[in-house]
């Protein structure tokens, strides 16, 4: 199984806004954490796998073969998860997947099956009749992941999946995707970088529509293993501390503020300990307002 995007080219508004730029990648089973800003191009990048919209160049090919031109045997295979949560709230949870699975083309007694087991997963089974207009955010979240497997797909496409939900939740949701990533393509793209800090097989960092890094986490670490610190800072002076370096966390240890520093270079005067760096770090050396990429 095997998912290859070759040199994929999209702009907006007459060519003026480049979305994606000569992106390309080859995906494996497994999960794939996708990172970038917002603008980075993720979106567009779903969409275009997905066959939402046209790129302007390049080519998606699953398994050898132009994904274009497969249509619809392709999109059998696949699973998608919007960030957008456009559900109707006058349908029950339970009636909005059985209403997916119609649409889908599964057969009543396997979309039962899965229905009901799905909704176990993603810890919903006690509000499955009630409508979706009165779910929070969390739990329609959860709605759109089940829907996304219905199909049981080879390709799973994941916008946010666990934007709104509780530490609980997410870990569940977390630990799920890792267990089913093993005969899958997961393409998982959030801002939460601890969703994907242990369970990807790979993380790609998505800036301005290019693929500037796509690799295990442990070798993207190793880019930053001597540009992380604590340094102590004194009271007075956090918030220009924090104005001038890429800080991913303040925090007092007694009567000292201690702040958490992403950084290439700092004085030698400075108060400083190396400590081991973390995926939020290597997020923010990319993409902070001090990135040094």
């Amino acid at each position: 199984m095997k998912l290859e995007i070759q040199n994929l080219n999209k702009t907006y508004k007459g060519g003026k806004v480049k979305a994606l730029c000569d992106f390309s990648v080859t995906l494996t089973p497994g999960v794939y954490g996708l990172l970038g800003p917002n603008g980075a191009g993720k979106s567009t990048l779903m969409n275009i796998i997905t066959h939402n919209i046209r790129a302007d160049g390049g080519v998606v090919k699953y398994n050898g073969e132009d994904t274009n031109k497969l249509g619809k045997d392709f999109r059998t295979v696949l699973g998608y998860m919007p960030q957008q949560q456009g559900l109707y709230d006058d349908f029950t949870a339970n009636r909005f997947l059985w209403y997916m699975a119609a649409l889908k083309g599964l057969k009543k007694k396997e979309a039962k099956l899965k229905i009901t087991r799905l909704l176990d997963t993603v810890n919903l089974t006690d509000a499955a009749h009630k409508k979706l207009g009165s779910f929070s955010g969390g739990m329609k979240q959860r709605v759109l992941i089940a829907q996304a497997l219905l199909n049981d797909p080879e390709i799973l496409i994941l916008d946010e999946p666990t934007a709104g939900l509780d530490p609980k939740e997410r870990i569940r949701i977390r630990n799920f995707i890792s267990e089913i990533s093993e005969n899958k393509i997961v393409i998982l793209a959030t801002h939460v970088v601890s969703d994907i800090e242990f369970i990807a097989k790979e993380v790609m960092l998505l800036k301005n529509g290019s693929l500037i890094a796509c690799d295990t986490t442990e070798n993207l670490l190793t880019r930053i293993e001597n540009m992380v610190y604590e340094i102590k800072v004194p009271d007075g002076e956090v918030e220009q501390f924090e104005q001038n370096h890429n800080v991913s966390n303040i925090f007092r240890s007694g009567s000292d503020v201690i702040a958490r520093v992403v950084s290439d270079s700092l004085p030698d005067e400075l108060n400083k300990t190396k400590v081991r760096p973390n995926l939020e770090d290597l997020y923010l050396y990319y993409f902070g307002e001090n990135n040094y990429s």
